[in-house]
């Protein structure tokens, strides 16, 4: 029985969480663990005040149907990349405005023994403002972190 039997891999399809992608699967694949990849969807932001140009709610439902099929699509071509190495994989789109929190929990309830994700590396004022997610995480996930740069 392997250290991490389940390893939540989450991605947000650019270019430095492919290279998380691709450490998560080859970790997963010398542990032969099964593989959950993540990617949490925001909602659309819903005033001018979060940020966005109000939509009618039939376009506002539009343009979020698209971010969970462009979502399903990043996230399955990561299934399929660790099924190609002979890995036991999930793909899993979450909802959610907490994109820490989603990770965690979506980690929690397929069971994961390790989160692997990538950190932005924003630093002064841009990770002030922006927060970090992967902080976010590190430092309230009860479940070991791998982060990769």
């Amino acid at each position: 029985m392997s250290l991490y039997e389940r390893i939540l891999i989450a991605t947000d399809g650019t270019a430095l969480s492919k290279a998380a992608v691709q450490h998560g699967i080859a970790l997963a694949a010398l542990a032969g663990s099964e593989v959950i990849v993540v990617k949490v969807v925001q909602r659309y932001p819903q005033s001018y005040f979060e940020g966005a140009i109000v939509l009618p709610p039939d376009e506002l439902a539009r343009v979020e149907r698209e971010w969970t099929e462009a979502a399903q699509a990043v996230v399955d071509k990561v299934k399929t990349a660790a099924q190609a190495q002979g890995l036991r994989a999930k793909a899993v789109v979450v909802k959610s405005d907490d994109v820490a929190g989603a990770l965690i929990a979506a980690a929690k309830k397929h069971k994961a023994n390790l989160i692997v994700m990538a950190s932005h590396g924003r630093k002064g004022v841009k990770r002030l403002l922006l927060g970090s997610e992967t902080q976010h995480v590190l430092t309230h996930s009860h479940i070991p972190v791998l982060v990769l740069r």
